[in-house]
């Protein structure tokens, strides 16, 4: 893996990352989402701290199961266009149906996780309003708070770690298949850091634009929507997150293109990695 290569599969995923028929598929995908993270905002507007925290952290969890069953579909579609295969979406969509309802319950145990430890936040919550000591007890087991919002953060980054992992494995090997952690593993430990500098540079456009969509957003929310009632505020970022989505909607299929593009290098260099060592034991045979 060179840098020409990596510098190849940029190129092309940023270039087929405004295709007509992606656009139309992920926009619609990614709408789902907004609308679920602004309900979830909606409701924890003037709710209590706990319930602000969980309705913080769930919406990611879930659109990373919406996301995971698009990717995969996203992925076939730019295999297509890269091959120069010619595809019918609605075709392509009912071959992989069973595939994308397997894929998102890969979700399903970091939400579970995140339920647990929302749960345990709920514990340390009740101990502060114990009547007399309740606060005294909650400033000394302060630290365990801290942990758990850390753990959520560090699902976060699982959620993302899982999409840029786990969907073009699942997509090119077309089925969600019991040892598949153990594969992905097996990849990373191969070379960590080549698959860290691939994660980066797919994540670098992506992160980029949420940076500066997420600091319009909160000016317009500050300057714009400030003072009117809280059920106007909801529908105001529900208006604001049309055009959210609508300009993420190409960072988001370059993630999933510069992850396709980063498993073909990865298997790549594994294969010559093996086919270099099988060599240097032939000729070590040969010696003896």
């Amino acid at each position: 893996m060179t840098y020409q290569e990596i510098e190849e599969t940029f190129n092309r995923a940023i270039r087929l990352s405004f295709s007509r028929a992606k656009l139309l598929f992920i926009f619609p995908v990614l709408l789902v989402c907004g609308v679920l993270t602004v309900f979830c905002r909606a409701i924890s507007y003037h709710s209590n701290p706990w319930v602000a925290m969980s309705l913080s952290f769930l919406p990611v969890f879930l659109c990373t199961g919406i996301l995971l069953a698009a990717g995969v579909l996203l992925i076939r579609m730019y295999y297509h266009e890269v091959k120069g295969l010619s595809f019918r979406f609605r075709k392509l969509l009912t071959q992989s149906l069973q595939l994308l309802i397997g894929v998102s319950y890969l979700s399903l145990p970091l939400i579970l996780t995140y339920l647990f430890l929302w749960t345990l936040m709920g514990v340390f919550h009740l101990v502060k309003v114990i009547p007399g000591v309740g606060e005294v007890i909650g400033v000394l087991l302060s630290f365990a708070p801290f942990i758990l919002v850390f753990a959520s953060l560090v699902l976060s980054l699982l959620s993302i770690v899982l999409l840029f992992f786990v969907t073009p494995h699942v997509a090119l090997k077309t089925g969600v298949q019991l040892h598949i952690a153990e594969e992905i593993l097996e990849r990373i430990r191969f070379s960590l850091f080549s698959n860290l500098l691939l994660l980066m540079i797919g994540l670098m456009p992506l992160l980029c634009g949420v940076f500066f969509l997420i600091v319009a957003a909160v000016m317009t929310g500050a300057q714009y929507l400030q003072g009117i009632a809280a059920i106007g505020v909801s529908l105001g970022w529900f208006f604001i997150m049309i055009p959210f989505t609508m300009i993420l909607t190409p960072f988001v299929i370059f993630f999933f293109n510069f992850a396709t593009e980063s498993y073909g290098l990865l298997q790549r260099k594994q294969r010559l990695h093996l086919q270099k060592m099988s060599k240097n034991e032939e000729g070590a045979c040969t010696v003896r």
